[in-house]
């Protein structure tokens, strides 16, 4: 790793060049090509099929800080959408050769049939110190065919002149990839408390993860999804009993042009809503809140966050860049859960509304299964509407 380089070496068939100058040697792996995103790091242990296949990576290129990826293949159940759209990978040992009854194909494979090029042989160790401390910045991956074809003077010009993310509006670009009526079923190796199967919610995809799916067809009678810019008398022509904002990539503010308003006008008709990442992140620019892009983001699945009210501690999935500006909260909207890493705001709730959300993953997947209890919390919150509804009802009947 050197600013001075200027030619890579013979045994390099692939370059990470950041924004800065920064310049890391590697084989490639996956695709051939060149990519440029946003780097970041992971450092969950398993489930890197559902990692790449996560909506919310768009725009960015994933260091694995685990050294061996690839072991267990890769299969049709652990895809989190139906097209991957991260841009890029990157790794700290060669994709190791699968070895598991669930695989269907192998990682190598699985990477070039859906155009996604990364490198290995990188120091990620390094990689994610230099990441924490000089923070996230654009850059490109190049899979040539030898150490001649990369030119690294031309890649750094592309890492450089590419736009961040603050201020990229990516949801449009992952939304609509479910059918209308949500069928899908939970993993066999799931374990949950036994389906509620009550309630029809609404579901707005700003780039929803199949497992958030999965659980919302798990606890209701029906579920609805819809595109990420869809109107909200469009929502609440189907009656919903609740709204569910999904995750997403890309800058909520930017996402908010077309969302922000629709999530208003729905908590005007006193639904109850329920938001996870990208949707925390829109809930709480619709409740008047202010969101900033953090230094290195939180991406794993050993997160510690503290619900306040109970004091407990979960140990939560996460992948998100951006987060919610305590400054800006207003006074009917409180803080639930903080992180215990760096103390952020993990979920709000106001405090008159029917209205809640997390800035994690309790759907997890992968990750720990502390915080399935919020798919259950949203169901309860519904009836509690319901009943207080039927009471003003009845009070002017």
């Amino acid at each position: 790793m050197t600013r001075a380089v200027t030619v890579a070496p013979d045994y390099a068939t692939a370059a990470l060049v950041l924004a800065d100058g920064r310049v890391f040697f590697g084989q490639g792996v996956g695709a051939k090509g060149t990519v440029v995103g946003e780097i970041c790091f992971n450092t969950g242990m398993t489930g890197y099929q559902e990692t790449l296949s996560d909506p919310s990576y768009a725009g960015q290129i994933i260091t694995f800080t685990f050294p061996h990826i690839g072991n267990v293949g890769v299969n049709e159940d652990d895809m989190e959408t139906i097209k991957p759209a991260v841009k890029g990978l990157v790794l700290r040992e060669p994709i190791t050769p699968p070895s598991n009854y669930r695989q269907t194909a192998s990682l190598e494979k699985w990477l070039t049939s859906n155009r996604i090029t990364g490198i290995s042989g990188v120091d990620t160790r390094a990689l994610v110190r230099y990441i924490r401390t000089n923070g996230a910045q654009n850059a490109v991956i190049c899979h040539a065919a030898d150490a001649k074809s990369i030119d690294l003077k031309k890649l750094h010009a592309k890492a450089s002149g590419h736009p961040t993310l603050e201020g990229m509006e990516l949801a449009m670009s992952v939304t609509g990839q479910y059918e209308k009526k949500f069928k899908g079923k939970l993993h066999d190796l799931v374990s949950v408390p036994d389906r509620v199967k009550q309630y029809k919610v609404v579901a707005i995809d700003y780039g929803a993860k199949q497992n958030i799916m999965r659980h919302l067809n798990h606890v209701f009678e029906q579920v609805i999804v819809v595109p990420a810019d869809t109107k909200a008398s469009d929502i609440l022509a189907q009656k919903p009993d609740g709204v569910f904002l999904s995750n997403g990539p890309g800058d909520p503010a930017a996402t908010g042009a077309y969302a922000i308003e629709v999530i208003k006008e729905i908590m005007d008709k006193g639904v109850p809503i329920f938001g996870i990442c990208m949707g925390h992140q829109l809930l709480s620019l619709a409740l008047g809140c202010k969101t900033k892009k953090m230094h290195q983001g939180h991406r794993g699945a050993n997160h510690p966050v503290q619900h306040l009210a109970t004091g407990r501690v979960e140990i939560t999935s996460q992948n998100h860049g951006f987060v919610v500006d305590e400054d800006s909260l207003p006074n009917d909207v409180q803080v639930t859960h903080r992180s215990l890493f760096d103390k952020t705001i993990e979920g709000i709730k106001h405090s008159s509304l029917p209205v809640f959300s997390v800035q994690y993953h309790p759907e997890s997947s992968p990750g720990p299964h502390d915080s399935h209890y919020l798919f259950y919390q949203f169901v309860h919150m519904i009836a509690d509407t319901k009943k207080s509804q039927n009471k003003v009802q009845k009070a002017y009947a």
